[in-house]
């Protein structure tokens, strides 16, 4: 399943600044959560397993059944929404999955998502939404008037903001010690841009749902891109210094306001949490 990714000289840099024991993997097959045989052969290349746990009390009733299977005790590695590079700090070193599917990608844009999961490990920055929600996401959820996947996607962009609120100042000084990531850093926010310069319009008119338009929002924030209202709030310190209880006043401001209610979003199967790949930008 798994075999060692050979890195260029600047992504082993970065892997030095940021997580130098960290394991970079290729993976044979694509996935969203490893299968189990898999988790085995991790267990091989690792020293320890350190599966993450909650209570449930964390989870909203509808919670979907993937979610609540992260949050139990068996060892739960990647996740919807994790894009095409994923990584885990639930194992003693960590450990980045550069999946199958980044196949035919330019080698900039698969190496940059490589030192920005590195970047991420180093900043000790959430490895899952419910890691940055805690014992406030079934209160997220209680103020998101949608059903429980399109609840989820919307609670994976918002994470996705917030880490990029501290990423993002890494890799804008790379400009000068690692030309080539700031260069492909740089190009997936201007290929963004143009898309969501209209969001806000294609939300109120319909021709959007509001959690793919947040995720849009939150991946230009990632790449230095200001998006516009409502979403240009959560490109501020304020979002930074204050996190979770920020994000979820957000959220109930900005669909209160935008009327953006169940009927939006037919999504409601609580077993198919799902949302685009966040690191294809």
């Amino acid at each position: 399943m798994f075999r060692q990714r050979s890195v260029p000289d600047d992504v082993a840099a970065v892997r030095d600044d940021h997580a130098p024991d960290a394991l970079v993997l290729d993976c044979e097959r694509d996935f969203e959560t490893l299968p189990i045989p898999a988790r085995d052969d991790l267990a091989l290349l690792t020293d320890e397993l350190r599966p993450f746990s909650a209570p449930d009390e964390w989870l909203p009733s509808d919670a979907p059944e993937l979610l609540r299977r992260f949050a139990g005790t068996d060892l739960v590695v990647g996740m919807p929404g994790d894009g095409s590079v994923a990584w885990t700090h639930q194992t003693d070193p960590p450990v980045l999955f550069v999946k199958a599917r980044v196949q035919g990608s330019p080698e900039s844009f698969i190496d940059f998502l490589v030192a920005e999961a590195l970047v991420e490990v180093g900043l000790d920055l959430p490895e899952h939404f419910l890691e940055f929600f805690e014992g406030r996401y079934r209160e997220f959820a209680e103020v998101v008037p949608l059903g429980p996947a399109a609840t989820y996607q919307l609670a994976v962009a918002l994470c996705d903001a917030y880490k990029g609120l501290y990423t993002r100042e890494v890799f804008a000084d790379w400009q000068g010690t690692h030309p080539r990531l700031f260069e492909a850093w740089r190009d997936a926010g201007q290929r963004i841009e143009p898309r969501v310069d209209g969001i806000t319009r294609e939300v109120v008119t319909g021709t959007s749902d509001f959690p793919d338009a947040t995720e849009f929002a939150c991946s230009a924030i990632k790449h230095g891109i200001e998006p516009p209202a409502p979403f240009s709030a959560l490109d501020t310190q304020a979002y930074r210094d204050h996190g979770v209880g920020y994000a979820i006043k957000w959220a109930e401001k900005t669909l209160g306001s935008l009327d953006v209610g169940s009927d939006s979003n037919s999504n409601s199967d609580s077993d198919s949490a799902t949302s685009s790949d966040s690191n294809s930008e």
